[in-house]
C-alpha cells in the first residue's frame, strides 16, 4: 500500500513516470522504499531544501502510523 501511495506521487510530480521504480526492503520492524527517478527528475522529488520530499515522508508516516508500521524513504541518485 505505501508503495503504490508513494509512486502514485511520485509519478504526478516528474516529467518521465515510467522511470520511476521503487525497491520494497522488508525489515523486521520497518520497511524501507528505496525511490529512483531520471537523474533530471531529481529535484522535482526532493524540491527547495527538500520540501517536497519531507511532504512524501510525512505522509507516508501518517499512512504506516495508521497500520502500526515504520516506513522510510530513501531517495537515491
Amino acid at each position: 500500500m505505501e508503495r503504490d501511495l508513494v509512486e502514485y506521487i511520485v509519478k504526478s510530480l516528474v516529467d518521465e513516470p515510467d522511470a520511476v521504480d521503487i525497491k520494497v526492503i522488508e525489515g523486521e520492524k520497518s520497511t524501507i522504499l528505496e525511490l529512483k527517478v531520471a537523474e533530471a527528475d531529481i529535484g522535482k522529488v526532493i524540491g527547495k531544501n527538500g520540501r517536497i520530499a519531507r511532504a512524501i515522508r510525512t505522509i507516508l508516516s501518517a499512512c504506516a502510523s495508521a497500520q502500526s508500521k515504520r516506513v522510510i524513504l530513501e531517495i537515491l541518485d
